[in-house]
């Protein structure tokens, strides 16, 4: 019997006449928002600006101009697009359309002006978009390493209060990314630098459906 076997034996021997541990207690509250579709959006907005994300409100109809206007003040003349992104979401923009594929390269991606994606969730009550990989959003990476990314969010559908109430909704096994507004770090001296390891500006359109 080497140490190991000897350490583990007198732990088993010292929990042998242990009672059960009782399991964990989910009594606590999932979510600290009114259920009001309408006042969850409105928290959302007010949280996504407060975190410096550039907010925008539109319908189906104004969503082409809006991207193409947001589009022309950046200067974009190349934005990139996931697999399916709704086509008549870009139908009013003539930037060079540059597609997610596995084989370009982060240089590749780097040349794009812009991003244009959907997300998979949004959480009010913390400003938060989630980004799942889905056919709207594209690979992680296409929202990484341009330095404008505008994120569409179908507004009250994809909008949920909280953490606990988005974590039900989304699906452990893939690659979430959660965005608090746009990339940005601080250093000792709390000096904030934006865009070191995302997007230096995200824009944020809530489509209403």
């Amino acid at each position: 019997m080497n140490s190991r076997d000897r350490v583990l034996a007198r732990v088993r021997a010292a929990v042998a006449d242990a009672h059960e541990a009782p399991g964990p207690t989910r009594d606590y509250l999932t979510s600290h928002t009114p259920d009001d579709p309408g006042a969850m959006v409105d928290l959302l907005h007010e949280n996504l600006a407060d975190y410096r994300a550039i907010v925008h409100r539109t319908d189906a109809d104004d969503l082409p101009m809006l991207l193409m206007r947001l589009l022309a003040e950046r200067g974009a003349a190349t934005i990139l697009v996931p697999p399916a992104l709704p086509p008549y979401w870009l139908s009013a923009a003539d930037p060079v359309r540059v597609h997610d594929r596995a084989a370009s390269t982060p240089a590749e991606l780097d040349v794009a002006d812009s991003v244009v994606t959907g997300c998979a969730l949004a959480i009010a009550e913390t400003g938060t978009l989630v980004l799942d990989g889905g056919p709207d959003q594209g690979r992680r990476r296409i929202t990484l390493i341009p330095d404008h990314h505008i994120c569409v969010v179908r507004v009250p559908d994809q909008v949920v209060a909280s953490v606990p109430q988005a974590m039900a909704r989304l699906d452990p096994a893939r690659p979430l990314t959660w965005i608090s507004g746009p990339s940005a770090t601080s250093d000792i001296e709390l000096d904030r630098v934006e865009g070191v390891h995302g997007p230096r500006t995200l824009e944020v359109v809530l489509l209403s459906e």
